[in-house]
């Protein structure tokens, strides 16, 4: 069942250039396609070497895990805007995909999306990982069959992310987010997870029992996970 390939590594920098190396290489292999992407810090230096790099994107579709719902794209607290400064408006992909956090009708987007991520199976799913073990805006809690879905997000989640909004905007309580099957239905998995605030979710995924207390652990179902971390977890 723990299928789980651990790489250890010495800083964020170094776990950057051991994702870009894997993207390469399915690139080149042209197993890749279509790409599950991650927001947050974490994933800012990863998306620094793929602009720096001769990655070609021109023939990859893209989508999103989240975004917070009321707050539109042209907010820099929106994931929407973080990708653009981050990363699509230096690298050009075929196609890119976000949840619109300002729908009319956050159910009826949540399962156009879904709609979109079964016709589009997704070949790689980058992931970060909260302090709480969620995973995308999965709390601690959440069915592990979910899908598509409006997420009510923990105290301890908006306490972490409070922290990144400018301009004196309220962190919103609700996001939207693909589920966990969703994300788990991917074919590969990479999980990255820097620092010690990270060290109790990627204890509990190595523990190697599945909680549902604990979102990340359902990565111990899957048969293709690679966690990238700066850890020394024994």
């Amino acid at each position: 069942m723990n299928t789980i390939k651990l790489l250890k590594v010495k800083s964020a920098d170094e776990g950057a250039e051991k994702v870009l190396e894997i993207i390469k290489d399915e690139l080149e292999h042209n197993q890749l396609h279509v790409l599950g992407l991650a927001t947050g810090s974490t994933m800012i230096p990863i998306y620094n070497k793929w602009t720096e790099s001769d990655l070609d994107f021109q023939n990859v579709v893209t989508f999103n895990l989240d975004e917070y719902v009321g707050v539109p794209a042209s907010s820099p607290n929106s994931y929407a805007f973080f990708m653009e400064d981050h990363l699509f408006s230096k690298k050009k992909f075929k196609k890119t995909h976000i949840l619109n956090g300002v729908a009319e009708d956050l159910e009826d987007e949540c399962a156009r999306y879904e709609s979109l991520l079964q016709k589009n199976p997704l070949d790689i799913q980058l992931l970060g990982v909260g302090e709480n073990g969620h995973i995308a805006f999965n709390e601690p809690g959440t069915a592990f069959e979910s899908v598509t879905h409006v997420a009510k997000l923990t105290d301890s989640t908006l306490n972490v992310n409070s922290q990144y909004f400018e301009n004196d905007e309220k962190i919103p309580n609700t996001a939207l987010t693909m589920g966990i099957s969703s994300i788990t239905d991917a074919k590969k998995l990479i999980m990255i997870a820097f620092g010690e605030k990270k060290r109790a979710a990627i204890t509990k995924l190595l523990e190697g029992k599945v909680s549902i207390d604990w979102p990340i652990t359902k990565l111990l179902h899957h048969n293709d996970v690679i966690v990238i971390t700066d850890l020394d977890i024994s």
